[in-house]
């Protein structure tokens, strides 16, 4: 009987043929002409604004980039992974969504891909870094003594090697990019898993090392971070102005550190449930009209960064002047008295 079912999940493995290799063009859209027109529109505005965004928080970080800090540095280098996205990736889905069809064939999807899957794993593991730089930080006090801005450029390398490994890996003969079912996009070959148990191994390991495991750190980062400051606001009250401001400055990285997190995840949890129902569930389950909004949300990823920098950035600037007005004040007072 196990052999039986074995022979039967074999030759099923071997019947199925993903949409890109069924008669039909794969690069032609099954979307109606309107929505293509639509989702065009829309990706022009977020690849704009996120260029935009981006760029200006790369280029006012560059004026002032000898005192940056560590965990600023790290934001710097998610600026240029979303500004990466918008840059190589959003022009070619643009015109094809405009074009009705994918126009820049294997190559060009193979590029579209690859280049997609770089930039969102550096996004992703950088906020994992970012995370784990917050939780040390936050909860452990003897570890921000030794950190230095040098340890901050080699953990931008090994996030850099990272991505490049889990991006290039695919070229190596385990993996391949495809075009997505709706035809004027590109992506990972999530339906390799449906296809043989190598393919399979490939998408788990995709899963865990590139989703997965960063998204546990950050979780777990950002509980710690938030047990640990329930219990110390009180203490802090109770030092002076200089450990106060100190405290004040760390907690704003802290809160654009997790917000940035939260639109990341928020953005691309909706993609990865849609990416793996295709790899492991039932072959082209997923209607084709649904399968293109969670990819769209995906690409808005890039866009939030820079509005959540400037808010916190103006929420912070407040804060810190209302502060300033109360010393001057008790200044004066003392000086009169």
């Amino acid at each position: 009987m196990n052999g039986m079912a074995s022979d039967h999940n074999t030759s099923s493995q071997e019947e199925y043929l993903p949409h890109y290799l069924q008669k039909e063009d794969p690069f032609a859209s099954k979307l109606s002409r309107e929505a293509d027109i639509v989702a065009g529109f829309y990706l022009t505005v977020i690849g704009i604004l996120s260029t935009l965004g981006n760029g200006y928080v790369i280029f006012m970080s560059s004026k002032r980039k000898k005192k940056l800090r560590p965990a600023e540095i790290m934001t710097v280098n998610l600026a240029v992974c979303d500004l990466g996205i918008s840059v190589v990736g959003k022009p070619f889905s643009i015109i094809s969504f405009f074009s009705h069809r994918w126009v820049f064939g294997w190559m060009g999807c193979r590029w579209y891909g690859w280049a997609g899957f770089f930039f969102g794993c550096g996004s992703l593991i950088t906020m994992t870094a970012v995370s784990l730089d917050r939780y040390l930080k936050i909860c452990h006090l003897s570890y921000g003594t030794w950190l230095k801005r040098h340890h901050a450029f080699i953990c931008l390398a090994i996030i850099w090697a990272y991505a490049t490994f889990w991006a290039t890996v695919p070229f190596a003969g385990v993996g391949s990019y495809a075009p997505e079912p709706f035809g004027t996009s590109c992506t990972l070959d999530w339906w390799l898993a449906q296809a043989s148990v190598a393919g399979q191994a490939f998408i788990l390991s995709i899963l865990f090392f590139c989703l997965l495991f960063p998204t546990a750190v950050i979780v777990f980062s950002y509980v710690k971070i938030i047990l640990k400051v329930k219990s110390s606001t009180k203490e802090v009250a109770h030092y002076d102005t200089r450990i106060q401001n100190s405290h004040i400055l760390e907690m704003k990285l802290t809160k654009v550190a997790m917000l940035i997190c939260a639109g990341f995840l928020i953005a691309w949890i909706p993609y990865a449930v849609v990416s793996v129902w295709s790899a492991f569930g039932h072959p082209d389950s997923v209607p084709i009209q649904f399968s293109v909004v969670p990819t769209l949300l995906a690409k808005s990823a890039a866009m939030y960064n820079p509005i959540i920098y400037q808010v916190i950035d103006c929420k912070f600037a407040c804060c810190r002047s209302g502060g300033l007005k109360t010393l001057q004040k008790k200044s004066s007072l003392k000086k009169s008295r």
